[in-house]
């Protein structure tokens, strides 16, 4: 039988609906790779202060940020970290990702930058010596909104990349005429406070004890390894400002509580001080501070929305326990000059969308 037979049999066929359009894809993004040596020209104090300050603003107004979180490994030992921060102003977000310990004792700091209008991927840069000048910076910040305006002597304790990188920043923010510095190595004390001497023109001394650095001391930065307080808070002089910054740990802390109890208590989140700020955590086990004795983020105080320091005599604490929101404030401050100079390797990463794209 002919074919042509047939053919009323399709006169009733159902017409199939085109599935819709798939959605467009993002196209390759350009993610600009910088080295140390590619951010090394915009690693000046002064430009990262006020980078992390206008990040610390963007926070007192909401913008969102999260407490580290890290993962330990036992063998060998060594630790996982990272933390995040949006700042919508900036047009940025990412953080810190870094390892620490392991096999070789070190540690490798990775500052991931992302756009938050397209979400892309925009920077991945090498954040190792960007560390030490992003945490100084925080702390500069703090120095700037709590210390008395007519501060000029700072006490260093600890004599590390850390110490170095808070006495940067914070001559940035006052006119310091003196420095002393204590770490348990003389030669490690000695050999940073020649450095401010010769390199920076500030008479600095080495102590022996931190009892002598801290005296008649307005502005004591405290950037160590020790797990137990450095210094009496007995000895601490009225007016004077502390931050401290080398620990964050639940059961650590660097400063004793009778200085958290003494102080007005300005910490870097929140949401950080009942999960590693030893600090805190271990003065309130000791009866010496209740929970409402934060008196307010960083953040807060330097948008406005809370006060600084009210009077002289006031003792004053910045609990700094490092945050995403000087990372990725600096992050974008190095990034913009880095990409307005065409500094660093240009490579291209797909979105999720055009590497996994639909098939139906």
């Amino acid at each position: 039988m002919p074919l042509s037979a047939f053919s009323h049999t399709n006169t009733h066929t159902t017409k199939r609906t085109p599935p819709p359009p798939l959605p467009a894809l993002a196209p390759m993004a350009p993610v600009r790779i910088l080295t140390t040596d590619d951010i090394q020209p915009y690693l000046e104090p002064k430009a990262i202060v006020q980078a992390v300050r206008e990040a610390y603003h963007e926070r007192g107004h909401g913008a969102p940020a999260r407490p580290r979180t890290r993962l330990k490994n036992d063998d060998p030992a060594g630790l996982l970290t990272g933390y995040t921060a949006i700042l919508p102003h900036a047009g940025a977000m990412g953080g810190y990702t870094y390892s620490a310990g392991f096999q070789t004792k070190d540690a490798w700091f990775l500052a991931p930058l992302f756009s938050t209008e397209t979400g892309e991927l925009k920077a991945l840069i090498d954040g190792s010596k960007l560390n030490p000048l992003k945490t100084g910076a925080a702390s500069a910040v703090a120095v700037d909104e709590l210390a008395r305006q007519d501060a000029t002597t700072l006490a260093l304790i600890g004599s590390g990349r850390q110490a170095y990188g808070q006495f940067r920043c914070i001559e940035t923010v006052r006119e310091l005429t003196h420095v002393t510095v204590h770490s348990p190595t003389p030669k490690h004390r000695t050999a940073l406070a020649e450095t401010i001497q010769n390199d920076h023109g500030i008479p600095a001394t080495p102590t022996h004890t931190s009892q002598e650095a801290i005296q008649g001391a307005d502005i004591v930065v405290t950037a160590t390894r020790s797990g137990s307080p450095v210094f009496n808070g007995e000895d601490l002089d009225d007016g004077a400002h502390v931050t401290a910054m080398g620990q964050y740990h639940p059961k650590r802390r660097e400063v004793d509580g009778l200085t958290v109890a003494r102080s007005t208590y300005v910490v870097d989140l929140r949401e950080r001080v009942t999960k590693d700020s030893g600090e805190f955590l271990l003065a309130q086990a000791e009866g010496l501070v209740g929970p409402d004795h934060v008196h307010a983020e960083l953040g807060a105080v330097v948008a406005g929305v809370a006060p600084g320091r009210r009077r002289p005599e006031e003792v004053t604490l910045f609990d700094s326990g490092g945050t995403g929101i000087e990372t990725v404030g600096a992050a974008q401050y190095v990034f913009e000059q880095a990409k307005n100079e065409d500094r660093g390797e240009v490579v291209s990463f797909r979105s999720a969308g055009e590497a996994m794209p639909r098939a139906w």
